[in-house]
């Protein structure tokens, strides 16, 4: 099994329309997904309840039962766990931070957002787990986006080279608890979200003909 946290003490990053493309996107990949919501406001887990029995499975825990609910997961035989945490919770950030295999960082392309989040690594350097940023709300160009890349890359932090673009087909499907690769299979985010989520190191991959690992270099328009 595999656990991804999306993690931002930062809000309007965009970070749990992230975490709901990609837990739906691991569901219709063939994994077996569960998504779990630590945010007391469960925002997240309105949008997914709005699904019905569409899946992932959607549940809801307080932080500090997140390691259990991640551990009877594994024992239901889940392949994917996807856990959306509370903004501006360092207690949050760190239970989801410590069960998670990869760490993923919603962040829009600015400086004053990254500096923002020197608590959010702080949190994953001291559980020793993986992060990965993930440019979010990108607009179509901007010397901003280049520069925030480098200053990721500049701490020695990875970055997704996938971005995701500023996109109403992000938000809109949420009314209906869907999502931009479900009413629009064939938009640009659509394929941002699939090119995301083919780089995650997901060793369930293999069985679903997904490719694994994060590249170095993958360039994607926005």
């Amino acid at each position: 099994m595999f656990t991804i946290a999306f993690v931002c003490q930062k809000g309007g990053a965009g970070k749990t329309t992230a975490a709901i493309h990609t837990a739906v996107e691991g569901s219709r990949r063939g994994l077996k997904t569960l998504f779990i919501d630590i945010d007391p406001q469960a925002s997240a887990a309105k949008v997914m309840d709005r699904r019905g029995e569409i899946p992932p499975d959607v549940a809801t825990e307080a932080a500090g039962r997140l390691e259990r609910a991640v551990a009877v997961a594994a024992g239901q035989g889940y392949d994917l766990v996807v856990v959306d945490s509370a903004p501006q919770a360092d207690r949050a950030a760190a239970q989801a931070a410590k069960v998670a295999d990869l760490v993923v960082i919603p962040l829009q392309p600015s400086i004053l957002d990254l500096d923002a989040v020197d608590s959010t690594i702080d949190v994953c350097k001291l559980v020793d787990t993986p992060m990965l940023f993930l440019l979010n709300r990108v607009p179509v160009q901007g010397r901003e986006i280049a520069g925030t890349e480098a200053a990721i890359q500049r701490r020695g932090l990875a970055v997704a080279s996938v971005r995701w673009g500023e996109r109403k087909a992000f938000r809109y499907p949420f009314m209906k608890g869907l999502t931009a690769q479900e009413v629009e299979p064939d938009s640009r985010a659509a394929a941002e979200v699939a090119a995301f989520f083919n780089a995650l190191p997901i060793p369930a991959c293999t069985q679903a003909n997904l490719s694994t690992g994060v590249p170095a270099a993958m360039s994607a328009g926005v």
